[in-house]
């Protein structure tokens, strides 16, 4: 089958290859990939892909949706069955899992990050990684709900919502500023996300594209009294809820632009690009 891998470092070692298609395992289904896209974390994979354990060569890719090829029989899904994939896949047993954090599962694996991802004509994951949607569902909006729109849905319904630079959020609340800050750049906009928070407020951080390694400003964060907490993919349970608020229509994610697999590198690009405005979405099949 043909898939896009990832060999080297750098531009020079992604390319579209043939690769053996997934064998059948136990407990899994074997999924046709539809449609999949491209987060940021796919650069840092292509780049660096420090402090992440993995080997190359590898699938490239994070979220995406198919239909089933094939799946144990006591699992519910028919062939043909419409699925989006959660993007990780996580062992059900551990504290996290059964307490339904399963993004915090002591061995979990992500897809395109610790093994094979979606940038492939077919994909096999535990059954308990996907989740079927209706066949009249449009497998391009569902390819992108997975890693943007599930982190984004558990930072602003899980504590709660409010993210803006300092002073702007400042002259909005009349100096008291705000009682949750969401930060997903990283050391440039770090500064700004503290001096945001409200006293006893909250700042969560879901990326880090401009850098790791900000000022902690330790004295603002105990004067202030703030707590600062990180944010990762989401539950299934939460991944369940954004499913069914953007089947229901009360949800429309925003598409920039769309590639065939074989132009991942182009659609690279185009993350990069600062006229892109929305995901951009990979069609498979």
């Amino acid at each position: 089958m043909r898939a896009i891998t990832l060999t080297t470092r750098g531009a020079a070692g992604v390319a579209l290859r043939e690769i053996p298609r997934p064998a059948e395992l136990p407990g899994h289904v074997r999924v046709r990939m539809l449609t999949a896209s491209v987060n940021r974390v796919d650069l840092y994979m292509r780049d660096s892909g420090a402090g992440i354990t993995h080997r190359l060569p590898q699938v490239m890719g994070v979220d995406g949706a198919g239909e089933v090829i094939s799946a144990p029989a006591d699992s519910g899904l028919a062939p043909g069955t419409r699925v989006v994939l959660y993007p990780a896949v996580f062992c059900g047993l551990c504290r996290a899992c059964l307490s339904g954090e399963q993004a915090l599962c002591h061995h979990v694996r992500i897809l395109g990050e610790h093994r094979d991802g979606t940038f492939a004509e077919e994909i096999s994951v535990p059954v308990r990684a996907v989740l079927p949607v209706p066949p009249e569902a449009d497998p391009v909006q569902a390819a992108v709900l997975g890693v943007a729109y599930l982190t984004a849905w558990r930072m602003v319904f899980g504590p709660g919502a409010a993210a803006g630079p300092g002073r702007t959020v400042l002259a909005m609340t009349g100096g008291e500023g705000a009682d949750l800050v969401v930060d997903s750049v990283g050391e440039r906009s770090w500064p700004a996300s503290l001096r945001a928070a409200a006293r006893g407020g909250h700042v969560v951080t879901c990326g880090a594209t401009t850098g790791g390694h900000p000022s902690a400003e330790i004295q603002r964060l105990f004067v202030r009294q703030l707590s600062v907490r990180g944010s990762t993919l989401g539950s299934v349970e939460e991944f369940r809820r954004l499913l069914r608020c953007w089947l229901d229509g009360r949800l429309l994610p925003r598409i920039d632009s769309c590639f065939s697999l074989a132009e991942v590198p182009r659609a690279f690009d185009r993350l990069d690009d600062p006229a892109r405005l929305g995901k951009i979405a990979i069609r498979i099949a």
